[in-house]
């Protein structure tokens, strides 16, 4: 099993055990060795997971302006647990392929791994969901089947990012790429850089 088959069959698992309760405060079940690879793929996933409802649940046109609130301070905080475990899984990159010799002529990819496992980690995700609506009985023959189409594009897309990773990963291990990984530095989180924050001083 290469590494892109392996972390979908743990986000799709995450998803599943999300979706025993599906609900936004269950305990996460995370099984896998605590720093392994896979622990932190799934608590990406399990992450990536929550959040997703936590956005469906602030668009209830109803919801009350104080819980809103409170699910967007929620959600920008998921936001930079996301951020911080991205860097946390290059990081294992950079340590795992410390020793290659770099070629070079080697290039630079225009994203690290781990920004791209984030994308495979939201695609699993939309691929679950646009399943969901694709096995709807309660729905128009027109919407299932703009929701099928829309089901076998994800499912490509899945493919191709998978392929793609793959392919970066044995790049880097080979010594044709190499990974330069910049930290994210979210003005708006910091008090120190964000002018409605420190304007309050």
């Amino acid at each position: 099993m290469n590494f892109t088959e392996n972390s979908n069959r743990i986000f799709e698992q995450s998803i599943l055990d999300y979706h025993k309760t599906d609900h936004v405060d269950a305990p996460i079940q995370n099984l896998y060795p605590l720093k392994s690879i896979e622990y932190y793929l799934y608590l990406k996933n399990w992450i990536d997971t929550v959040q997703w409802h936590l956005e469906d649940i602030i668009r209830d046109p109803n919801i009350n302006p104080e819980e809103a609130l409170k699910i967007k301070r929620r959600i920008d905080k998921s936001n930079q647990d996301r951020t911080d475990l991205v860097e946390l899984i290059d990081s294992y990159f950079l340590d795992k392929y410390k020793e290659v010799q770099v070629k070079p002529d080697a290039i630079i990819n225009t994203e690290s791994p781990a920004w791209a496992i984030d994308r495979l980690s939201i695609l699993a995700l939309k691929i679950y969901h646009m399943q969901q609506e694709v096995e709807r009985t309660d729905t128009t023959p027109e919407h299932h089947a703009q929701c099928e189409v829309k089901f076998n594009v994800l499912l490509e897309q899945q493919k191709d990012l998978s392929t793609a990773i793959n392919q970066l990963i044995a790049d880097i291990e080979s010594g044709d790429k190499y990974m330069k990984v910049y930290k994210q530095m979210k003005m708006y989180n910091d008090p120190s850089l964000n002018p409605v924050l420190y304007g309050k001083k």
